[in-house]
């Protein structure tokens, strides 16, 4: 865990600026400090939180946002199953239920607490990424491994019928 006084330092400002790059470098939606061996709750995504997003949206057309130490609470109870896959487990795609809407609290990169709400894609790649703060991957979460499918695949058979 991070602690406040600690985000402005300079050695955390440049992980952030390292993980944005890296994450735009591998083409990702989002990135977690534990996917580039750093044990601390931070992730970056290039989402806007603002609408319900998509995920053809092109991810460099977003600055991207930092959360630190998130929180994240469900709105409502409504689950949806979509398309997720990993940086981490690259050329993989497999069906993730999710919160369709949540609240989350966290740090900005400033060191400012805020609080956002995100729906659809944007609040699945907040869960995506805090998961890993967890060690969780998209994997543990899946309720069956029948959809579990290499990107090819999921391309000529899967995207068709979604």
């Amino acid at each position: 865990m991070l602690e406040r006084g600690d985000i402005r330092t300079a050695p955390v400002q440049r992980l952030i600026d390292d993980m944005i790059e890296t994450m735009r470098e591998y083409h990702g939606v989002g990135l977690a400090a534990p996917q580039i061996h750093e044990g601390v709750r931070l992730f970056v995504a290039a989402i806007d939180v603002g609408t319900s997003g998509d995920e053809d949206d092109d991810a460099e057309d977003f600055e991207p946002i930092v959360l630190i130490n998130p929180e994240i609470t469900p709105i409502g109870g409504d689950l949806v199953e979509d398309w997720e896959g990993c940086l981490s487990i690259p050329d993989i795609r497999g069906l993730v239920p999710r919160a369709k809407e949540i609240a989350v609290r966290a740090y900005d990169r400033q060191g400012d607490r805020i609080e956002i709400r995100a729906r659809d894609f944007p609040a699945r790649v907040i869960q995506h990424e805090t998961d890993h703060l967890d060690g969780v991957l998209f994997l543990d979460r899946m309720e069956s491994l029948d959809s579990l499918t290499f990107l090819d695949e999921y391309s000529r058979y899967w995207a068709k019928r979604s």
